[in-house]
């Protein structure tokens, strides 16, 4: 038997605000006697290798899938060392194998976390050179046992980071985790996509309505509403840090059998996808994405204006992270936005943020009645902009940002005056 055969707490960190969310996919993922405990930040579930390769395979919500190692109170890097050393790192890594260990800390009195991951370090290479005579290397870039340390004002935890790379990257984006070739944007990360469609409670199915990003950027909103809709497992084009970890290599039958169950559970979508953007060549990247995401016959991308495009369904959903700079400034001559590249860093590409959204609401307000619009902002005066009243607000955080997911309930005309000019 090895430390994967036996039931432990695994650790699922999630965005801020998706914890309850996160819940509800565990149980969905590894069946209603899963019950995940929420707790602030991520939720605790038991499972055993099987259950965390399935939850790095099928979640969309969990930033990582951690095992846990040990655990116990310290005060000063000396406890870090001895708490490390109660480890038996022979069945987790070899001498050959390369490692990694990231910390992070809360409230913690230590003066240095550097110097704190050096002696858990220590604690692994000792343990395995006196067990074996020689030591694992530092590999920070792709190791093959990653770990994870981190330190409350009086107890640490160290686990094995099962997925490696953090669960938002699915495989589909380039190297450098951006969008081809366009300077200064900063994509959704398709945790926060999958969190938005959840919160929504937007599964794909038929009586869930058409889904339409019309400001889609890097098109990451409508890529992982058609994997939804198409039933493809978030993980199933990339690699995890448990594939390369001793105690999971005896479950590599396992590992295969789930792969090939995610693989013939794909199907075509019963519901159809639309995404725009105002820039021709966003839309180009957001469809080369969904190229390399293997869903972009499941989307339907146009290059318009959000500010004219007119409903592509009777019935659906509006779900946007609203654009900022050029993909809201009006088109140039060649059907292109003037002014700098694009960001989200703030308005600076000539449009006025206020009037823009005046203008969305008053053409929702004309032609989108009977659908429901999903907007994440930072802005918690959003509603005002629109001029509309929320139905429903979200708290999700984006990375350190505090947002909120606003759904408003679209109906022609509004109890508030319309907006000058429209």
């Amino acid at each position: 038997m090895t430390p994967a055969d036996t039931l432990v707490p695994l650790f699922l960190p999630c965005a801020g605000g998706t914890e309850d969310l996160l819940a509800e996919e565990v149980q969905r993922i590894l069946g209603a006697d899963a019950a995940g405990e929420v707790l602030r930040g991520g939720v605790l579930v038991e499972g055993d290798a099987l259950a965390a390769m399935r939850l790095n395979l099928e979640s969309r919500l969990a930033q990582r899938v951690l095992w846990p190692l040990a655990h116990g109170p310290y005060q000063n890097e000396h406890d870090l060392y001895a708490l490390a050393r109660t480890v038996r790192w022979v069945d987790w890594i070899a001498p050959e194998q390369t490692l990694r260990i990231d910390t992070t800390a809360q409230r913690s009195p230590l003066q240095s976390l550097n110097f704190a991951t050096l002696r858990v370090k220590d604690a692994v290479c000792d343990v395995l050179r006196d067990a074996t005579g020689a030591r694992p290397s530092v590999d920070t870039r792709r190791p093959d046992l990653p770990l994870s340390l981190h330190l409350s004002p009086t107890h640490a935890t160290l686990y094995a980071d099962t997925s490696g790379e953090a669960l938002f990257k699915r495989g589909w984006r380039d190297a450098q985790g951006g969008t081809v070739g366009v300077k200064g944007e900063a994509p959704l990360k398709e945790t926060l996509a999958a969190a938005m469609l959840a919160a929504a409670g937007w599964q794909g199915r038929a009586e869930d309505g058409a889904l339409f990003d019309p400001c889609c950027g890097a098109g990451t909103i409508a890529i992982e509403a058609a994997q939804v809709a198409c039933g493809i497992a978030p993980g199933l084009a990339r690699r995890f840090a448990f594939e390369r970890m001793l105690p999971f290599r005896r479950h590599q039958n396992a590992w295969s059998r789930l792969k090939d169950a995610a693989r013939a559970r794909r199907h075509a979508p019963a519901v159809p996808i639309f995404a725009g953007d105002v820039s021709f060549r966003m839309v180009d990247f957001a469809r080369h994405n969904a190229e390399r995401a293997g869903v972009a016959a499941a989307i339907d991308f146009k290059t318009a204006d959000a500010l004219q495009r007119l409903p592509p369904a009777e019935r659906g959903v509006l779900m946007l992270n609203p654009p900022y700079g050029e993909r809201i400034a009006p088109k140039g001559s060649r059907g292109e936005p003037s002014g700098p590249r694009p960001s989200r860093e703030g308005f600076d590409g000539g449009a006025d943020p206020a009037e823009f959204f005046s203008r969305l609401a008053a053409h929702w307000k004309r032609h989108y009645s009977g659908w429901t619009a999903w907007l994440l902002s930072p802005d918690m005066k959003l509603p005002q902009a629109l001029r509309l009243k929320e139905s429903r607000r979200v708290p999700l955080w984006n990375g350190p940002i505090e947002c909120r997911l606003f759904r408003f309930d679209l109906v022609a005309g509004s109890a508030r005056a319309a907006a000058p000019g429209a």
